[in-house]
């Protein structure tokens, strides 16, 4: 795992939602969600990669998001294994949809036509609704079946390899650290 606030970011949304439970340097869970400060960091990361609208700490539902992340999680779990996903898990990604509808809106910038996805719902509900919708589009993606968890000792995070061969979520951090452990067993005396 990365040893920053926001572990692997640019993964597919719905893998870095995933991965807002990490391991951290000693080993120990943390959990991007937790509070309404590191949930807020994680957002602006994704909004600042342009994926997400811009949802302020004040319209967080904490408890909502680790739901949905924990249904997401059972998700992406299964079918990437090439299993069916829980069906009350896709009953969840179903409701957190509905509860807010995309809405394409069609504007003029001055210079181009821009399209922009607009929804109805309470601020809290969009954004579970966004997440959702990520997590829909990564489900029914045929790569799902070629993410994979880091190779890293103490690591879990998940990600979508661009390279065959990848092995760890970050090269120069799980990656490193097995290269110096190999390392280190190939030269202790």
């Amino acid at each position: 795992m990365r040893e920053t606030t926001i572990p692997l970011a640019g993964e597919p949304l719905a893998l870095d939602l995933v991965n807002t439970v990490a391991n951290g340097p000693d080993g120990d869970v943390v959990d991007l969600l937790a509070s309404p400060a590191t949930a807020a960091a994680w957002l602006d990361a994704q909004h600042a990669l342009g994926r997400l609208t811009d949802a302020r700490a004040g319209d967080l539902d904490l408890v909502a998001l680790r739901q949905l992340r924990a249904h997401i999680t059972g998700c992406v779990e299964q079918v990437r294994q090439g299993s069916a996903p829980p069906p009350e898990s896709l009953a969840a990604l179903n409701d957190a949809l509905r509860a807010a509808p995309a809405c394409p809106r069609i504007g003029w910038n001055g210079t181009t036509v821009t399209i922009t996805i607009a929804r109805s719902g309470d601020p809290r509900r969009d954004l579970c609704a966004e997440l959702a919708h990520a997590a829909a589009q990564l489900l029914g993606d045929p790569a799902i079946t070629r993410v994979r968890a880091c190779e890293g000792a103490r690591c879990r995070l998940l990600f979508l390899p661009a390279h065959p061969k990848r092995r760890w979520c970050s090269p120069s951090t799980c990656g490193n650290r097995a290269r110096v452990a190999r390392h280190y067993q190939k030269h202790r005396g």
